[in-house]
Protein backbone atom coordinates (compact mmCIF):
# COMPACT_ATOMS: atom_id res chain seq x y z
CA UNK A 1 0.00 0.00 0.00
CA UNK A 2 1.30 3.85 -0.80
CA UNK A 3 1.38 6.13 1.81
CA UNK A 4 -0.68 8.37 -0.28
CA UNK A 5 -3.40 5.99 0.01
CA UNK A 6 -4.43 6.20 3.19
CA UNK A 7 -5.43 10.01 2.41
CA UNK A 8 -6.64 9.56 -0.17
CA UNK A 9 -9.32 6.66 0.93
CA UNK A 10 -10.08 8.95 4.33
CA UNK A 11 -10.77 12.21 1.64
CA UNK A 12 -13.21 9.74 -0.75
CA UNK A 13 -14.90 8.95 2.08
CA UNK A 14 -16.09 12.09 2.73
CA UNK A 15 -16.35 13.51 -0.77
CA UNK A 16 -18.45 10.20 -1.20
CA UNK A 17 -20.92 11.33 1.53
CA UNK A 18 -21.08 14.86 0.22
CA UNK A 19 -22.16 13.55 -3.28
CA UNK A 20 -24.64 11.02 -2.40
CA UNK A 21 -25.84 13.85 0.12
CA UNK A 22 -26.21 15.69 -2.98
CA UNK A 23 -27.77 12.90 -4.90
CA UNK A 24 -30.53 13.36 -2.52
CA UNK A 25 -30.96 16.44 -2.64
CA UNK A 26 -31.31 16.85 -6.18
CA UNK A 27 -33.67 13.83 -6.76
CA UNK A 28 -35.97 15.24 -4.20
CA UNK A 29 -35.83 19.03 -5.65
CA UNK A 30 -36.62 17.29 -9.10
CA UNK A 31 -40.27 17.47 -9.26
CA UNK A 32 -40.64 21.07 -8.13
CA UNK A 33 -37.49 22.39 -10.06
CA UNK A 34 -34.12 21.68 -11.71
CA UNK A 35 -33.10 17.97 -10.87
CA UNK A 36 -35.08 14.68 -10.05
CA UNK A 37 -34.65 10.91 -11.40
CA UNK A 38 -31.74 11.28 -14.24
CA UNK A 39 -29.31 13.61 -12.89
CA UNK A 40 -29.76 12.70 -9.19
CA UNK A 41 -28.79 9.23 -10.89
CA UNK A 42 -26.05 10.48 -12.62
CA UNK A 43 -24.63 11.98 -9.52
CA UNK A 44 -25.53 9.01 -7.71
CA UNK A 45 -23.37 6.97 -10.35
CA UNK A 46 -20.47 9.83 -9.72
CA UNK A 47 -19.98 8.88 -6.15
CA UNK A 48 -20.03 4.99 -6.90
CA UNK A 49 -17.41 5.71 -9.49
CA UNK A 50 -15.60 7.37 -7.56
CA UNK A 51 -15.55 4.64 -4.56
CA UNK A 52 -14.99 2.23 -7.54
CA UNK A 53 -11.71 4.64 -8.36
CA UNK A 54 -10.83 4.67 -4.73
CA UNK A 55 -10.94 1.48 -3.18
CA UNK A 56 -10.39 -2.13 -4.73
CA UNK A 57 -12.78 -4.75 -6.19
CA UNK A 58 -12.84 -6.71 -3.40
CA UNK A 59 -13.53 -4.46 -0.69
CA UNK A 60 -16.57 -2.11 -2.79
CA UNK A 61 -17.91 -6.16 -3.86
CA UNK A 62 -18.40 -6.71 0.21
CA UNK A 63 -20.04 -3.13 0.55
CA UNK A 64 -22.40 -3.67 -2.41
CA UNK A 65 -23.21 -6.87 -2.91
CA UNK A 66 -25.78 -6.65 -5.55
CA UNK A 67 -26.11 -6.99 -9.47
CA UNK A 68 -26.42 -3.70 -11.18
CA UNK A 69 -28.66 -5.24 -14.07
CA UNK A 70 -31.12 -6.34 -11.33
CA UNK A 71 -31.39 -2.57 -10.51
CA UNK A 72 -31.87 -1.15 -13.85
CA UNK A 73 -34.96 -3.67 -13.82
CA UNK A 74 -36.52 -3.10 -10.62
CA UNK A 75 -36.11 0.60 -11.72
CA UNK A 76 -38.10 0.07 -14.72
CA UNK A 77 -40.28 -1.93 -13.12
CA UNK A 78 -41.11 0.58 -10.53
CA UNK A 79 -41.13 3.64 -13.60
CA UNK A 80 -43.67 1.65 -15.67
CA UNK A 81 -45.94 0.99 -12.58
CA UNK A 82 -46.37 4.41 -11.65
CA UNK A 83 -48.13 4.51 -15.26
CA UNK A 84 -50.60 2.25 -14.88
CA UNK A 85 -51.42 2.61 -11.42
CA UNK A 86 -54.34 5.50 -11.95
CA UNK A 87 -55.64 2.84 -14.58
CA UNK A 88 -56.14 0.03 -11.95
CA UNK A 89 -58.21 3.35 -9.71
CA UNK A 90 -60.34 4.28 -12.80
CA UNK A 91 -58.40 7.02 -13.64
CA UNK A 92 -56.90 8.00 -16.91
CA UNK A 93 -53.71 7.19 -17.78
CA UNK A 94 -50.81 8.89 -16.41
CA UNK A 95 -52.87 11.24 -13.69
CA UNK A 96 -50.79 11.99 -10.67
CA UNK A 97 -51.79 11.55 -7.45
CA UNK A 98 -49.97 13.69 -4.60
CA UNK A 99 -50.45 14.04 -0.74
CA UNK A 100 -48.66 15.88 1.80
CA UNK A 101 -47.52 14.10 4.74
CA UNK A 102 -46.41 15.20 8.34
CA UNK A 103 -42.69 13.65 8.89
CA UNK A 104 -41.62 13.93 12.17
CA UNK A 105 -38.16 15.04 11.92
CA UNK A 106 -38.93 16.80 8.80
CA UNK A 107 -41.93 18.29 8.98
CA UNK A 108 -44.47 18.11 6.16
CA UNK A 109 -43.66 16.46 3.03
CA UNK A 110 -44.73 16.27 -0.28
CA UNK A 111 -44.97 12.90 -1.90
CA UNK A 112 -46.28 12.01 -5.49
CA UNK A 113 -46.56 9.41 -7.90
CA UNK A 114 -44.01 11.59 -9.74
CA UNK A 115 -41.69 11.19 -6.40
CA UNK A 116 -41.96 7.31 -7.45
CA UNK A 117 -41.46 7.68 -10.76
CA UNK A 118 -38.07 9.62 -10.56
CA UNK A 119 -37.07 7.11 -8.14
CA UNK A 120 -37.29 4.62 -10.59
CA UNK A 121 -35.83 6.64 -13.38
CA UNK A 122 -32.66 7.22 -10.85
CA UNK A 123 -32.41 3.56 -10.16
CA UNK A 124 -32.26 2.99 -13.87
CA UNK A 125 -29.48 5.11 -14.31
CA UNK A 126 -27.55 4.58 -11.93
CA UNK A 127 -27.62 0.87 -12.45
CA UNK A 128 -27.14 1.79 -16.89
CA UNK A 129 -24.13 3.73 -15.86
CA UNK A 130 -22.93 1.54 -13.27
CA UNK A 131 -23.01 -1.34 -15.40
CA UNK A 132 -21.19 0.37 -17.97
CA UNK A 133 -18.70 1.36 -16.37
CA UNK A 134 -17.84 -2.33 -14.57
CA UNK A 135 -18.16 -3.88 -17.87
CA UNK A 136 -15.28 -1.73 -19.25
CA UNK A 137 -13.28 -2.28 -16.36
CA UNK A 138 -13.40 -6.15 -16.87
CA UNK A 139 -15.05 -6.60 -13.44
CA UNK A 140 -18.68 -8.13 -14.27
CA UNK A 141 -18.56 -11.53 -13.23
Amino acid sequence: MKENDVLLETISKLVIIIILTFGFYIFFNGHNGPGGGFIGGLVFASGFILMFLTFDAGRIKEALPFNFNLLIIFGSLISISTLFIPLLNGDEFLTQYDDYFMMPLFGEFHLSTVTLFEFGILLTVLGVVMTILLTISGDVD
